[in-house]
């Protein structure tokens, strides 16, 4: 498939896309992601690869449509891991002591 990232025409396949990907590391995903086989790499680590240009030759949304039309699952943001509940400081006190309740202390 023919795409334009950052002003230049590339002809992509979903197992191009693939092999080109494959033995690479992901990097830690902070933004928008792509999940290529069973791993998921950020969309600028993909585009830099399959491009071979700088990171800041392409905006992350050129590599997403890219990516979108061969066939790959893009995300927009890293799963947030659940907060945890604030504790005031007299349970998180209690928890440092070893106490399991506040009304023990």
């Amino acid at each position: 498939m023919r795409c334009v990232i950052a002003r230049y025409p590339f002809d992509l396949t979903k197992d191009g896309v693939l092999a080109s990907m494959k033995g690479i590391t992901p990097e830690p995903v902070t933004g928008e992601s792509v999940t290529i086989g069973r791993r998921r790499y950020p969309v600028k680590q993909v585009g830099e690869v399959i491009t071979r240009q700088d990171r800041r030759d392409f905006s992350s949304g050129e590599v997403t449509r890219a990516m979108v039309r061969l066939g790959f699952t893009c995300h927009e943001h890293p799963e947030a891991t659940p907060a945890a509940s604030p504790l005031t400081p007299f349970e998180n006190a209690s928890q440092l002591l070893g106490s399991t309740t506040t009304a023990d202390v």
